[in-house]
């Protein structure tokens, strides 16, 4: 795949899907910033793995859900690198609970992590990207932000919040060169997905047409490809990854 900028910053990238789409990107050439809010040493430890392969990796700290934090964060990486090429908004957290059991803050709370983060990420990146008229965004959303979930209010809103605020934010930087498209992941092996049963494993892998959980490796090689210059004439998309499980 080829890419025409230089460099992204990937939020929650420290573990899980996030450390893997760091991989990707860097093995296709792209200096990847590895945002962390909490856990500096798995950063840390993705950026040692990635130069001890020879590849081009840095870690930066923030709280994506501080808007002035993000705003910091983006100045810091234009200052070192004169640019900001693409971003990947792939940071979100869950507070899992029946709406009828659910606070307000319960649900407040998952808003601000996943939709107002991706909101300060695709702004301020837009502000930057624009002066160049290039560059790519990709939110990772989700399948129960197509769907809805019991128990996943407000994940789920946060989700399908980030859907159609992909294809807003694709209106207005089309006439600025700037592309914006979301990924909805299914089912995807994670540390939380391995500490499942095997009934409970094995019921959700019944309903899937592909019969498997995806990986995050394959996650991450949709994202390389909206980002990619192959991609150049999608934008306002929502790319589904889930094995066939919601067509």
């Amino acid at each position: 795949m080829k890419f025409t900028g230089k460099n992204v910053l990937i939020t929650g990238a420290s573990r899980g899907i996030g450390s893997e789409i760091a991989r990707t990107l860097a093995e296709y050439g792209l200096k990847v910033w590895i945002n962390y809010r909490s856990s500096f040493e798995e950063a840390d430890k993705l950026h040692q793995e990635l130069q001890e392969k020879g590849l081009k990796s840095a870690v930066i700290g923030f709280d994506v859900s501080d808007e002035t934090a993000f705003i910091e964060g983006v100045k810091t990486i234009v200052s070192a690198d004169g640019e900001l090429s693409y971003l990947v908004n792939n940071a979100g957290i869950t507070k899992d609970k029946l709406a009828i059991r659910m606070k307000g803050e319960d649900f407040d709370s998952v808003i601000r992590a996943n939709l107002n983060s991706a909101f300060y990420g695709c702004r301020e990146s837009l502000k930057v990207m624009s002066k160049k008229r290039f560059g790519s965004i990709v939110n990772i959303a989700s399948i129960v932000g197509e769907t809805g979930n019991a128990g996943q209010t407000n994940y789920s809103a946060s989700k399908g919040g980030l859907i159609a605020m992909t294809k807003s934010f694709a209106y207005e930087g089309s006439a600025r060169g700037v592309r914006f498209n979301a990924i909805t992941p299914g089912f995807i092996e994670t540390d939380m997905t391995l500490t499942l049963k095997d009934e409970v494993k094995n019921g959700y892998i019944s309903k899937i047409p592909l019969k498997r959980f995806g990986s995050g490796k394959e996650v991450a090689e949709a994202v390389a490809f909206l980002l990619s210059d192959g991609a150049g004439y999608i934008t306002g998309e929502t790319l589904k990854v889930n094995g066939g499980l919601n067509m």
